[in-house]
């Protein structure tokens, strides 16, 4: 079986998490990624350690495990778009492209000629991606964009901590990870639409716009209620009991999502009564009685363990699970069965072999592209740009003297 997007290629511009998040995973899917880097520095998170993978003696290499979470499946390439020669092999790159992703502000690629407007001169059918903090439109265009802004800007770190607590950031740049997400699933509708019509088309996606996006049901709630909501720690607007619940060896996830399963836990704690409660009979009811019922039900989970509450409520079918750090969740069966955790041979690194997380799309006539680690600084210039570029050895020497790559 072969990756469904054996066959594209993409001229990747972005660096950090949101534009490589993006590129990784049309990289997975099997296109040909050709990561574009500033000649000796490269993206700036493969300075972002430690840890750093070792060489074969030890010392730290230009991967960072940060680095290395995103841009698998890449090919490498350094060229110094400042310079003219640099900014000539990049549109030349670009022409052999169906996509490029950049993550510039807004204009910053304007003045190399490398905007959209300048290669879809070069190639008219081109999916040109801009991923910025703000979008290309609007008052706060011209300003960087971070993931920590976003997610302060976009409200869901008002939405995230203890109710009595500070507003917190999810653990995770994940306003970065989501907008690459959306970047990929936009430029393979443009890619749809392309293919019907020979169009290409210029993307324009914000982290902010993006962090906006999935607030989904609380900014729903909020928009049709004009209610604001509050942080309510690992509680649930719309749900009781839905929470982390204390137990005697520490805590477990109870989730029970309807009246049904409600019903079913009660009967299992031995308490089948609190399922007739008029206060709790229903789910309303029980959001209404939200902190009584909490009390009655910490009391009764503190009773036992959480191998107890989460093998005996799984029994019958009511929701739940544990609080796993990061060790228990590489060692949990199911993330083992499901070959979540991903070995890929490293030659040159201490040992041999580099860890990373798989991509969880599962296909049943393709697959997942897993052949290529993450690229060291320039890796693949001289066999990209020789077969791309049509450059000869000596020209590559004399561009490699001028610092053009």
């Amino acid at each position: 079986m072969s990756a469904p997007l054996k066959g594209l290629r993409v001229l990747d511009l972005t660096r950090v998490l949101a534009g490589p998040t993006c590129t990784q995973l049309l990289a997975d899917l099997g296109a040909e990624v050709i990561k574009v880097e500033r000649p000796g520095e490269g993206d700036d998170t493969r300075k972002w350690g430690p840890p750093f993978i070792k060489d074969e003696d030890g010392r730290d290499t230009d991967l960072s495990a940060y680095f290395a979470s995103s841009n698998r499946n890449k090919l490498s390439v350094t060229i110094d778009m400042a310079q003219p020669e640099g900014q000539a092999l990049i549109r030349k790159l670009a022409a052999q492209c169906d996509m490029l992703v950049e993550n510039f502000k807004v204009g910053g690629l304007k003045k190399y000629g490398l905007d959209y407007d300048s290669l879809k001169a070069v190639r008219p059918d081109i999916l040109y991606c801009s991923i910025t903090g703000f979008g290309q439109t609007g008052p706060y265009a011209p300003r960087a964009g971070y993931d920590y802004l976003a997610q302060g800007m976009g409200g869901i770190m008002s939405l995230t901590g203890e109710p009595d607590g500070e507003p917190i950031k999810v653990g995770v740049g994940i306003a970065d990870i989501v907008c690459g997400l959306y970047a990929s699933s936009a430029l393979l509708a443009a890619l749809h639409h392309r293919e019907k019509t020979g169009e290409g088309q210029h993307i324009d996606l914000s982290l902010l716009d993006t962090q906006v996006a999935w607030l989904t049901y609380e900014g729903t709630n909020y928009l049709n209620s004009g209610q604001l909501p509050k942080r309510q720690g690992s509680e649930h607007p719309n749900i009781v009991p839905y929470r982390v619940m204390p137990c005697s060896d520490g805590f477990f996830i109870l989730a029970a999502g309807n009246d049904g399963q409600f019903q079913r836990f009660c009967a299992f704690a031995g308490r089948p009564e609190l399922a007739r409660d008029p206060r709790f009979a229903t789910n309303s009811q029980r959001l209404a009685n939200r902190r009584a019922l909490y009390d009655i039900l910490f009391e009764i989970t503190r009773e036992r363990g959480q191998t107890d509450w989460v093998e005996g409520l799984s029994a019958v079918n009511v929701p739940c699970g544990p609080v796993n750090d990061l060790s228990q969740v590489f060692e949990d069966p199911q993330v083992i069965a499901r070959g979540m955790k991903l070995e890929m041979d490293l030659p040159g690194s201490e040992k041999g072999a580099i860890t990373l997380i798989s991509n969880p799309i599962k296909f049943s006539a393709t697959q997942v592209r897993c052949d290529s680690p993450p690229p060291h600084l320039g890796q693949q210039t001289d066999e990209v740009l020789q077969r791309l570029g049509g450059l000869s050895p000596e020209e590559l020497a004399a561009l490699r003297e001028k610092g053009v790559v």
